[in-house]
Parts: structure tokens; C-alpha cells; sequence
């Protein structure tokens, strides 16, 4: 990150709210929406106010947005979407999640007949709502809303803001003519102008077969890792006071470069008022779990249902539809109401040992030696580090409580990490009882 990127704190309300738009505008492309708005009559006056009309009743009966971000490279025959990703928003908890789908997910019917087309990425040429309902399915979410963008949209939004700078993971030496593509990019922490920045979200491997190493992801599970971070960076970077007066061309790139079924501008501008509020640190990410396979000879990536099921219901249904567990998180004073009711099961848990604690580890430092580090110190005290994953980088270790594990289990598990913040986040249906995202703080 550059001097001009770190936080600077905003002191006036009316600057509060040009951030939350630009956060809006950049998270989920709502620029486009935001021209529409315009048009309709609205103006950045009438923005402004919805802004500062903060309304807890409102909050409480908005409920999450949720939009199916499909990024589109025109510069082959047929159009593809490299990039599929499943975007949430909720302000009541002020999270947001990004679901990655393989572009190689197997989405046909006979597995003995299957060709290209049974790729997600190919459903787009038939229409995006394909792509939507294919998503929906897979995820069993009821995503209705999808945005396409192309790639056009990154590179000219990247050189708009000056560049992002982003630790690129590997080196990265690709070449193909029939996509007049050539990725050039050395590891390491650097400025990204446009043009790099398409390289960097396209790539999947070099030249001579390499590709990201199995600890990161390798190949498209790669790529969509390093889609997700570094949309994050793009979010985080372009929430800087110099970037206020951006916002016209912010929304004149996204206007000539997005294509959206969003047509309900009124249900958008409520959402702007409580992303003022809004922390990217907060924002989890993930990638569809499943595993490569060939089926006809051709490469698929096939989702594993179950395991689909436990991260979609972790990552929309607990966190999107029960508000009463996630406000409970990062919050040191719970109510009389949640200890009362979480007595019984505190009850329960204090005769649990280390190895009966599930653990789920993920890792936010960025440094993929980490993981093996955390998870090693503590499967060595007896602790059953029952998954491990990657997600969003993080400054800060955070050490959940997902099932009232008693005081002492989470205290010692911080000992043994040296760091973290516990938090609480009590659920009788979580898969996990202790849930610990690694930052940049664990050395």
C-alpha cells in the first residue's frame, strides 16, 4: 500500500457519504445504477439526502443485496465469462461476502456427453439469466439480480484512480496470440495501471505449464483467489478522499462498460445511507468447493454438493438471514437476553477438551506458510482443526466463539496463536465451534 492509501479520517458528514457511494459504486457496481438514478430525477442532492436520513426502521426491514458479477473477455470469437462471482451485501451486520464459481464447472446433464458447452463460463452466450439460474442451482441461493462487465471496465476504473497497488503472488510470463494476451508480471508488492491489472485478473498459468503453487491455489482457484483480493484492494484503494471528485467518470467507465437486469433504482439508494458505515475488512471471501475431473476427455470442475451446502449456508444463510447471530460478533457487551439464552449450551460445553473443540482455520495473512504454522502449534495442544481455507487478507487475527465454548478453551487458544481478538458469534446450528482468521499480526 502507498502513503496516499493509508486511512485518513473523515471528519464531515457530506464526505462520509461521497465514500459510501464510491464503496457502492466499486463493490457492486452500482455507478450504473447510480447514472440510471440520475436520469430518473434523483441527482447527487437527493443521493446526499437519502444518506444522512438514517432510519433504524428502514434497517431493519432492508434485507441483503445480492448480485451475480460476471466479468467478460470480448476479445476471442465467442464470449466467455472468466470470471463468475457471487456478491452480498448485508447493512444490517455490515458484511459482505464474494463467492468465486469456476469458469470450468460442470453444469450438463450426461457426464458420458459432455463438451465445452457444459461449462458455466459458456452459458453466457445463450443469456446471463442462464448463467444466474445455473449459479442459483448450484448454490441454492434465489440470486436475482446479475451484472456483466467486460473487461474494458477494469482497465479504464485502475488508470482512473491512479493504479492499485497489489503484492502480485508469483511471477506471471503468459503469451497468446489468438488473444492478442501477453502477461508479463513480476512478484511482489507493486502499482498495477490497467493494463496489468487485466493481466493479473486473467492469468491462470505460464508459458511452460507452471502455475500459483498447490498451498495458494493453483490454476483457476488461483485466479479466482487472486480476483477476490484484489477487488478488495481496488474497494480499499478507491475509498480515499482524493477520489471524491472521481465520481462522474466512475460512472461513466461502468456506463459504457456494464450491462444489468437491476431495474428497481429506489430499492438500491437505501442501501447507500448504511455503506457509510461499511469497513472492507469485512468482507469474506471463498471460492465453490469442489474438485478438477475429466469427463469425455474434457477437464470439468465439479462441485461437491455437501460441501456447498455447509459454505453457502455459513457464508448467506446464517450471516444473511439470521442478523441475531452476526450482530452478536466483534461485540464485547453482549445483552442479558443472548447470555440468558446461551446458559444452557455454556453449560454443556465446559467439560469439552481440546480434542473434542472443531476448529475451522482460515487464513488472512497472505503468507500461505502461516496456515501450516497455526495449524501445526495448534494440532500439537490437542486441538482438532476440523477445515482449513483461505480468505481475504486481514490486518487483524480474529478468534470467534461459534458454539459458547467456555472462557479458558478460547483464552488458551489465543496463548497458543499469541495473538487475536475473541469474539462471539453463538450459533447452535454452526458446523464448527471456534472459528479463527488468521491476520497479518500472527508471526
Amino acid at each position: 500500500m502507498s502513503k496516499n492509501s493509508k486511512k485518513t479520517k473523515k471528519k464531515h458528514i457530506v464526505l462520509k457519504i461521497f465514500l459510501a457511494i464510491i464503496f457502492i459504486i466499486i463493490l457492486f457496481v452500482g455507478g450504473f445504477v447510480g447514472y440510471s438514478a440520475y436520469k430518473h430525477g434523483w441527482g447527487m442532492k437527493g443521493l446526499i439526502q437519502t444518506a444522512i436520513g438514517q432510519d433504524e426502521k428502514k434497517l431493519k426491514d432492508l434485507d441483503p443485496f445480492t448480485v451475480l458479477l460476471l466479468g467478460v473477455s470480448e476479445d476471442i470469437s465467442s464470449k466467455l465469462t472468466d470470471t463468475i462471482i457471487v456478491a452480498s451485501y448485508n447493512p444490517k451486520n455490515q458484511k459482505a461476502t464474494l463467492l468465486s464459481i469456476p469458469r470450468d464447472t460442470f453444469v450438463g446433464t450426461n457426464k458420458n456427453k459432455a463438451t465445452s458447452y457444459d461449462k458455466i463460463n459458456a452459458l453466457y452466450q445463450s443469456s446471463p439469466q442462464k448463467t444466474m439460474a445455473a449459479v442459483n442451482k448450484l448454490t441454492g441461493l434465489d440470486i436475482q439480480y446479475y451484472v456483466v462487465i467486460n473487461n474494458n471496465a477494469l482497465v479504464q476504473l485502475v488508470d482512473e484512480i491512479g493504479g492499485v497497488e497489489f503484492d502480485v503472488p508469483i511471477n506471471m510470463d503468459y503469451d497468446d496470440s489468438s488473444q492478442d494476451l501477453y502477461i508479463h508480471l513480476k512478484a511482489g508488492p507493486q502499482k498495477l495501471n490497467g493494463e496489468q491489472a487485466e493481466w493479473l485478473v486473467r492469468f491462470r498459468k505460464n508459458n511452460n505449464g507452471t502455475s500459483y503453487p498447490a498451498s495458494y491455489g493453483d490454476n483457476d482457484l488461483g485466479r479466482m483467489r487472486t480476483q477476490r483480493e484484489f477487488l478488495t484492494e481496488v474497494a480499499k484503494q478507491t475509498l480515499q478522499l482524493k477520489n471524491i471528485t472521481k465520481i462522474g467518470s466512475f460512472i461513466d467507465i461502468l456506463k459504457q462498460n456494464v450491462q444489468t437486469n437491476i431495474s428497481n433504482w429506489s430499492m438500491i439508494k437505501d442501501y447507500v445511507a448504511y455503506a457509510v458505515d461499511f469497513n472492507t475488512e469485512n468482507i469474506e471471501a471463498a471460492s465453490l468447493p469442489g474438485e478438477a475431473d475429466y469427463y469425455n476427455k474434457l477437464s470439468f470442475f465439479i462441485h461437491n454438493e455437501k460441501e456447498t451446502k455447509a459454505l453457502v449456508d455459513e457464508l448467506f444463510t446464517k450471516q444473511n438471514g439470521s442478523n441475531k447471530e452476526e450482530n452478536t460478533e466483534g461485540t464485547e457487551n453482549n445483552t442479558d437476553t443472548n447470555n440468558t439464552s446461551n446458559s444452557t449450551s455454556t453449560n454443556s460445553s465446559q467439560t469439552k477438551t481440546a480434542s473434542k473443540i472443531k476448529i475451522e482455520l482460515l487464513n488472512g495473512s497472505g503468507d500461505s506458510t502461516l496456515l501450516t504454522k497455526a495449524t501445526k502449534a495448534l494440532k500439537d495442544k490437542g486441538y482438532n482443526v476440523y477445515k482449513t481455507g483461505t480468505t481475504t487478507t486481514t490486518s487483524k487475527t480474529t478468534i470467534v466463539n461459534r458454539t459458547a465454548v467456555q472462557n479458558d478453551i478460547m483464552e488458551d487458544i489465543k496463548d497458543i496463536l499469541k495473538v487475536g481478538n475473541i469474539q462471539k458469534s453463538t450459533s447452535s446450528s454452526s458446523t464448527v465451534d471456534v472459528k479463527i482468521v488468521i491476520g497479518k499480526d500472527y508471526k
